[in-house]
């Protein structure tokens, strides 16, 4: 796992990959930045990450040719919810994920995103952990424990926050 500084272009690199996807989708679809690359002065793996709001998931399959036209593909392990990548000569540049209306206010990624926005502490803690994990040997499982031991919503923290769980959310193959 290779993580660099925060780059200042991720957020007009998101904006122009949105733009396709507004572009290729439905009306009214929602696009928002996820992931550490939407989290102002975090290091983070190079890949935009997306989340978009559908109605259904029957919506993603009908625009679904005209996403690929655009250029995405459809790829990643993620079974729960359709994802879709942009790559260019064998790069992975963005992910995007596509919640229905029923599970996009609970989806783990915008959850994580925003409680890393609002709580600076955590946003330094959740950096050691990727940091960590990008030293170990098994990519999959020393992310989880890194996560697991600085996640924000380590579970062992003050009981009665409003924090997110913790999910297996390695998804960069």
């Amino acid at each position: 796992m290779i993580l660099v500084p925060y780059d200042p272009s991720w957020p007009q690199r998101f904006e122009e990959f949105a733009a396709s996807i507004r572009t290729a989708g439905a009306e009214g679809w929602i696009v928002e930045h996820i992931g550490s690359t939407a989290v102002p002065g975090i290091s983070a793996k190079p890949i935009i990450d997306l989340a978009v709001r559908i109605e259904e998931h029957q919506q993603f399959d009908a625009h679904r040719a005209g996403l690929e036209a655009a250029g995405w593909h459809v790829g990643s392990g993620i079974r729960t919810h359709p994802v879709m990548l942009w790559e260019s000569a064998g790069e992975r540049l963005a992910i995007a994920h596509f919640f229905g209306a029923a599970e996009w206010d609970l989806a783990p990624q915008r959850l994580l995103r925003d409680w890393l926005r609002a709580h600076p502490a955590d946003v330094e803690r959740y950096e050691h952990a990727k940091h960590d994990a990008a030293r170990g040997g098994d990519r999959r499982r020393s992310l989880q424990r890194g996560k697991d031991r600085g996640h924000p919503g380590d579970r062992r923290q003050s009981a009665g926050s409003a924090r997110p769980e913790p999910s297996d959310v390695y998804d960069k193959r």
